[in-house]
């Protein structure tokens, strides 16, 4: 195909915040609510969906499993929807996703039978995993990079918006005196799905990404796309725009093959490729191990009710929401590696106190809860990090689908294999058990935070095309 130079990334990055970007953030960013709700309600259900009453009756290894098997479909439909990302666009896919999100989703109220849920989760999971590479990817190609990190932080931070709204509404939902035991809980996967449709409403207005369409051949559509942006936002900033410094010469292409992407990661970056797994592996570890069993771990600790756990997860989720919006701008200006290593090793530390204290019987279900607040203030800040890390540093041909990879494979090892084994742990009713799952959650964390300081990018304010060259540019570079 041709080969063009073109000015497109440095006008993206030149822009003033304005209107337009609010558009791309709530069309796009807030699919974070809707993983942060889906996930808050097997959370806070898996103790009724235990009860015989609830027409379900799973046992806890089967919530916990329930948990797992959301997570696998995460893993297969990020790996899936990202490789149809990088090649059939942004837009496409995240639509697609997001349609078959709410399918699934409404689908799950209906379940009678355990293996009805299961399947139901996968599918869920598996629009929530594509939607992961396509929205990360679009919205960082269309963030100028002077506050990527801080719009990225804020964005994945809306999860736990999902995870308060999720808490708030079960606790009406779980009461056997307004619900009865087996309609309650199917209500809350309607929530997901009404705010699934208005989101899609929001995003048909969200254009495919520039930067996609002038690798792919499509230069004269990006052209108008980004002259179209540039006119809105010189009218909502009333001002003229600064001229952008820059051009990229570029071999157009139509597609990647899946072998250069592997050699991408494997051979031309396996350091960054290292730094991607480790942050995946200890977040995802942590976050689904903790918050897919917390519900059981208050009732079988400290006798809490089903109707009360989640009043518990509200403080949580308001914590985890606070560690990015208010460190988010740091990594902006102080940089990538030392806030990002710094999180996850802070998280950590505080995580191996809780275990201590856990462990010591002088914890009850309101001073557990304040210390998880403290722990993923930070860890949050550092597993919102994890996402915006692997956006930054891969060439734009791999992005969506590194994303994807990196999700799939931490996911997979540290999402999958910690809710089912931390179901066991809380089913053995033995604290010391639990205790040593959240010791391996701690050693996972400050891992990662020692492999972000030594081997990390510092990305902070730099253009995605200086931090990792499209792979179609000429001479792209292997550090």
């Amino acid at each position: 195909m041709a080969q063009i130079s073109t000015d497109i990334p440095a006008r993206l990055d030149r822009l003033p915040w304005a209107r337009w970007h609010w558009l791309v953030l709530i069309g796009l960013g807030t699919v974070w609510i809707l993983d942060g709700l889906e996930v808050t309600i097997v959370g806070v259900i898996g103790p009724r969906i235990t009860e015989k009453s609830s027409g379900l009756a799973l046992t806890e290894s089967q919530v916990g499993l329930a948990a797992g098997v959301y997570v696998a479909g995460a893993c297969v439909g990020a790996l899936f929807f990202g490789h149809l990302t990088d090649r059939f666009g942004r837009k496409k896919l995240f639509i697609v996703t997001l349609a078959l999100y709410l399918a699934a989703t409404v689908a799950t109220a209906f379940s009678h039978d355990a293996w009805y849920f299961f399947l139901c989760r996968f599918f869920t999971g598996a629009g929530i995993g594509g939607e992961y590479a396509a929205i990360n990817s679009a919205i960082d190609e269309l963030i100028p990079a002077r506050v990527r990190g801080t719009v990225d932080l804020v964005v994945n931070g809306s999860f736990w918006l999902g995870t308060a709204l999720g808490a708030v509404v079960a606790i009406p939902a779980l009461s056997t005196s307004v619900f009865p035991a087996d309609v309650g809980w199917r209500l809350l996967f309607g929530l997901g799905a009404v705010l699934g449709v208005g989101i899609l409403l929001v995003r048909r207005l969200v254009p495919e990404s520039p930067r996609w369409l002038f690798i792919h051949g499509r230069e004269r559509e990006a052209e108008e796309i980004v002259s179209g942006i540039e006119r809105t936002v010189r009218e909502e900033s009333d001002a003229d725009l600064e001229p952008a410094r820059g051009e990229i010469r570029i071999t157009q292409r139509d597609h990647t093959p899946l072998t250069e992407v592997a050699s991408t990661l494997l051979r031309r970056y396996p350091k960054r490729t290292t730094v991607g797994l480790a942050l995946f592996v200890g977040q995802a570890f942590l976050y689904n191990s903790i918050f897919f069993t917390y519900a059981l771990v208050l009732s079988t600790f400290f006798k809490v009710s089903d109707s009360s756990t989640a009043w518990y997860l509200i403080p949580i989720a308001i914590g985890n929401f606070l560690g990015p919006v208010l460190l988010g701008r740091f990594f902006d200006t102080v940089g990538r590696r030392a806030l990002i290593s710094g999180c996850y090793a802070l998280s950590g530390l505080l995580l191996l106190g809780t275990a201590a204290l856990f462990d010591a019987h002088v914890l009850n279900a309101v001073t557990l809860t304040a210390c998880w607040m403290v722990v993923f203030f930070f860890a949050s800040a550092g597993a919102s990090s994890a996402y915006l890390t692997v956006s930054e540093i891969f060439p734009m041909e791999t992005r969506a689908l590194a994303i994807a990879l990196f999700y799939a494979v931490g996911t997979g090892l540290g999402g999958i294999i910690g809710p089912v084994l931390f179901g066991r742990l809380v089913e053995s009713e033995s604290v010391g058990n639990v205790v040593l799952g959240y010791v391996l959650g701690a050693a996972l964390m400050i891992g990662a935070g020692a492999v972000e300081w030594f081997m990390g990018v510092e990305a902070a304010r730099r253009s995605l095309e200086d931090i990792a060259q499209p792979l179609s540019a000429q001479e792209p570079q292997t550090v």
